[in-house]
């Protein structure tokens, strides 16, 4: 059965469509309005091989911070949907990832309980024009938004772009593992609960 998902979020904010497929091969067609989160997205799907698809238009002349919400929530929402009753995913999954100087490290639960600790210090917050500490934002959204227990560490780095895209990057990686089947579940939950 195909794990896909679509979902459209449209406010006096923003208008957004996002298109996921788990099991793909990282295609991506992505236009956001905001060049660089574009550019995170294309590593994300591409690390995790999965396809995306997403169209943004936002208030960015007021800033940056209800696109990139908005996106993370209909990524989170298109998450829950692709997973579904999460019988014979993996549930876990973790990636540390360099980007030159930069180390993250991302560990994901599909536990149907949001929670995101954020540990990321940053000496600059911005790369060109985007403000870095809008990543967080985001991973917030997608974790409320899946159901997900998010941990992201910076264990090194110092430019905020590299910090950036090794952040990405090792969600993208996490995510593949988590969302990956395990044969020897067949259609159980991974829960001694029996549910998640």
């Amino acid at each position: 059965m195909a794990r896909t998902a679509t979902v459209e979020r449209k406010t006096r904010e923003t208008d957004v469509k996002f298109v996921l497929n788990l099991d793909g091969a990282g295609t991506t067609e992505i236009g956001t309005g905001i060049p660089f989160m574009d550019h995170m997205l294309v590593l994300m799907a591409a690390h995790g091989f999965m396809d995306l698809r997403v169209s943004a238009k936002g208030d960015t002349e007021v800033d940056d911070h209800h696109t990139i919400e908005d996106i993370g929530i209909c990524f989170g929402e298109a998450l829950r949907q692709a997973i579904g009753n999460k019988e014979g995913i993996r549930r876990y999954g973790h990636a540390v990832v360099p980007m030159d100087e930069a180390l993250a490290r991302v560990v994901i639960d599909f536990s149907n309980r949001s929670f995101l600790a954020y540990r990321v210090n940053l000496s600059e917050s911005k790369t060109g024009n985007f403000d870095v500490h809008l990543v967080r934002e985001f991973f917030r959204a997608v974790a409320r938004g899946a159901g997900l227990t998010v941990h992201v560490d910076l264990l090194s780095g110092e430019d905020p772009h590299h910090i950036a895209e090794s952040i990405f990057k090792a969600f993208g990686r996490a995510l593949d593992q988590a969302t990956c089947m395990e044969g020897r579940l067949g259609e159980m939950v991974p829960s001694t609960k029996g549910i998640l």
